[in-house]
């Protein structure tokens, strides 16, 4: 999805609940999982932890938004729309330079 002005703002609670539901999400998909913790270097075991860590949820959202049919999938399994999850992906990311938020 392109930065371009038509990506809502959430507030924190909203990105969290978005995370939160990401997380139970992965946690229903065993593959997808296995993919993430693959890419992150995260053990299961330490997911607990990890979820505390504004970077882990960048980096899980992030997950999502890097591949389409991923976030169609968790978007058409949880009702959450896409342009949501963008939002949520630039809450708990630093703007880029392509932002216009510098």
């Amino acid at each position: 999805m392109q930065r371009d002005g038509r990506i809502g703002k959430v507030d924190a609670g909203q990105a969290e609940q978005t995370a939160a539901a990401i997380l139970g999400w992965l946690a229903g998909e065993p593959d997808m999982l296995g993919r993430f913790l693959a890419l992150s270097g995260l053990q299961a075991d330490q997911l607990r932890h990890a979820v505390n860590d504004s970077g882990f949820l960048a980096g899980m959202v992030d997950f999502l938004m890097s591949h389409e049919p991923t976030l169609m999938a968790f978007c058409e399994a949880t009702g959450t729309k896409p342009e949501t999850v963008a939002a949520v992906s630039l809450y708990y990311t630093r703007p880029g330079l392509d932002s216009g938020q510098y």
